[in-house]
């Protein structure tokens, strides 16, 4: 039985896997649980899994929970603290880092210095210390497997493959919803509309990067070190029906490719269950229903996020991480109304313009980076609103 420690708990992700435990009781057991302030949700699940310890945001939440769940096996913790105790937790055998943008971070090097196998459904964590994350994980020796359909897709078209032999990495992008809108279209967008997406169910944060595009720039940077290839070697077409979920270009000629439903359960039961494979329930492909598998090159002037993502990654150093705080914050101030579509991508080509890169040696490097992305941000997305 492999015991799991789960980020996220709340979110897209988290459900999807504590689904994918449902449904094979006999193979996990949940020991630890993070969650952020979906209080209601996360009492439901201590009730059904009974994990030995709990994570929330802030004290407060953790005291709220501990009046709402009663007397309960599990520790009720708080904070980065709380979190690092769940990824590093005596107890679990690998640890689902699914926590929203960088925040993942600290949580995610926590679990690999307690020596854990991790599935990394948080991108944020090697687009904002890649070249740190990837030292320490060869370091401990610990098995990283990504979540991300795409990720996943390229990892599971490497199996067995010589790794000189990969020419290029071929990452599929929906293309969102906003694929065929005109720029002047995209700059009315409401933030009901960006959340719509035309294949997937996913968080708010992601839904809308995904919208902008933005959310292929950060995988773009994660598949640079989660494969050790140069951004040379990593492409990005558009594939609007998300059944291809990326392929492998070798040196022969040859492109393996991922294909199947656009469902996140099939790439988490992967990640939790490698090197084995378990019946998953829902839809399979029918190929003979599949239609018309169309692959077009991406609208870099509509969708610029893409090639700033390419820059940032080969800048290196401290400007991947100021780029994701900076997209963090326009983010939210697109949800909350406080800016436009367009606006988020403005703000964040500002925020780079205004930034010195550094050569990062240590967390603190990124952290500190990552604080001055946000604060800058914030005061360019409040002179945007006087």
């Amino acid at each position: 039985m492999r015991k799991l420690s789960i980020l996220g708990s709340t979110g897209s992700i988290g459900t999807s896997a504590l689904d994918v435990v449902r449904r094979n009781r006999a193979r996990f057991e949940v020991v630890a649980l993070a969650a952020g302030r979906n209080l209601d949700l996360l009492k439901e699940q201590i009730a059904e899994f009974n994990p030995e310890v709990v994570s929330v945001m802030d004290e407060e939440h953790a005291r709220r929970l501990r009046e709402m769940t009663g007397p309960v096996r599990a520790d009720i913790l708080s904070g980065t603290e709380g979190c690092c105790r769940c990824a590093s937790l005596k107890g679990a055998d690998m640890v689902l880092s699914a926590m929203v943008g960088a925040a993942g971070l600290l949580p995610t090097l926590a679990a690999v210095e307690a020596g854990k196998a991790v599935a990394l459904a948080n991108k944020e964590t090697l687009v904002t210390a890649g070249s740190l994350v990837m030292e320490r994980v060869r370091a401990k020796g610990v098995m990283l497997i990504p979540v991300d359909s795409e990720h996943s897709a390229v990892f599971q078209c490497l199996e067995g493959q010589q790794r000189g032999a990969v020419r290029r990495i071929i990452l599929t992008a929906s293309g969102g919803p906003f694929l065929r809108h005109t720029r002047e279209q995209m700059e009315a967008v409401t933030p009901a509309e960006a959340l719509k997406h035309p294949n997937w169910t996913m968080g708010r944060k992601i839904t809308i990067d995904s919208a902008s595009m933005m959310n292929k720039g950060l995988e773009v940077i994660e598949a640079r070190w989660l494969f050790d290839v140069d951004y040379d070697r990593i492409d990005v077409v558009i594939h609007p029906r998300s059944i291809v979920h990326s392929m492998v270009e070798f040196r022969d000629g040859s492109i393996l490719a991922h294909l199947g439903v656009p469902d996140m359960r099939i790439p988490i039961a992967y990640a939790l269950t490698w090197p084995e494979r378990i019946q998953q329930p829902g839809s399979l492909l029918d190929l003979t229903r599949a239609g018309v598998l169309e692959f077009l090159e991406p609208d870099r002037e509509r969708f610029p996020s893409l090639d700033m993502a390419y820059a940032a990654g080969r800048a290196g150093g401290t400007a991947p991480a100021v780029m994701n705080g900076a997209n963090e914050v326009a983010v939210e101030a697109f949800l909350e109304g406080r800016i436009r579509f367009t606006d988020m991508v403005a703000t964040i080509k500002e925020v780079l313009s205004r930034h010195g890169r550094e050569d990062i040696r240590s967390v603190e490097d990124v952290l500190r980076a990552d604080r001055w992305a946000r604060e800058t941000a914030q005061t360019i997305i409040e002179r945007q609103g006087a």
